[in-house]
């Protein structure tokens, strides 16, 4: 298993200004510096577009490109054509920097529900989709997966995430049961899995063969069940800091590590500590990740 770390451990979030965001070499060149070996592209446009200067900047820092992730609002049957022209978009650029084994990670547009984003960590049946808008939203998760891989020839994998539709683990577990297994793939982000009401290692027994990127995210139950009391919205917990720094929550990381060597997952780890834009400070924090991961 290899590590890496992705641009939203510095506070590039898509759902955050781009003014606010560090300068990309700042982010690449601390990467490099404390060991991770590869990223994840950021929201489009954070790293450069252009695949021969992308190749470049990550070549000079000895980073791998592992991923890049792609929200796309899937209930609504009109997104589906550009959301389809986004991730092909993306899998594009993948492939001309030439990083052809990287995955398309898909997910809900995360927080444009204002019922979604608000009740975050504490979804109730009433806050989820129909089953017409079950329907609708895995036809455009297949119709999306399947131009990337006949196009580009990448695999797409789902991140299910708190403040979307697919955040829950009965809500996963639908994705799962609904979606082709030879298309699609499960991106299992620890964090918002325990944010989203589970148990990490449950998903070891339901969904163990679809596991194909993972996120190492740690999870505060002391914030979280401050969020729940006082209603914060998803926002309100991410600035509260439920996403901490690894080994500081009560996410079993040991256990998660030996539950993906034993099915012999031999793909990326990709740290991640969701922050808003100047919150904390990213390096340090990214610094002790690395350091934690190495000491299991």
């Amino acid at each position: 298993m290899k590590i890496a770390n992705a641009p939203c451990s510095w506070g590039v979030l898509e759902f955050e200004p781009k003014d606010r965001y560090p300068y990309y070499t700042e982010v690449l060149n601390e990467m490099q510096a404390i060991g991770y070996r590869g990223t994840e592209l950021g929201d489009w446009g954070f790293l450069p577009t252009d695949s021969e200067k992308l190749r470049a900047e990550l070549a000079e820092r000895d980073l791998t490109l592992v991923a890049a992730f792609v929200p796309i609002p899937f209930a609504d049957p009109w997104a589906h054509r550009l959301g389809e022209a986004r991730a092909l978009q993306h899998a594009r650029l993948l492939v001309a920097a030439g990083f052809d084994t990287a995955f398309i990670v898909l997910s809900d547009d995360n927080v444009t529900v204002e019922e979604r984003k608000e009740n975050a960590g504490r979804i109730l049946p009433e806050h989820g989709l129909t089953q017409e808008q079950w329907d609708t939203f895995i036809a455009g998760v297949h119709r999306v997966a399947q131009s990337v891989q006949d196009e580009m020839g990448l695999r797409t994998v789902f991140h299910h995430h708190c403040g979307g539709y697919v955040e829950t683990p009965e809500e996963v577990d639908m994705l799962m049961q609904r979606t082709d297994p030879n298309l699609v793939g499960l991106c299992f982000d620890t964090g918002h899995y325990r944010f989203g009401g589970g148990d990490p290692f449950d998903i070891f027994d339901k969904h163990a063969e679809r596991i194909w990127h993972v996120h190492f995210k740690d999870f505060d139950p002391e914030i979280a069940d401050q969020a729940l009391k006082e209603d914060w919205s998803y926002f309100m917990a991410i600035d509260g800091g439920v996403f901490c720094e690894l080994g500081k929550g009560d996410v079993d990381f040991p256990g998660i590590i030996a539950e993906l060597r034993n099915r012999n997952y031999d793909g990326w780890i990709v740290v991640e500590q969701d922050i808003v834009p100047g919150m904390g400070s990213p390096y340090q924090s990214a610094k002790r990740n690395f350091q934690y991961l190495n000491s299991i």
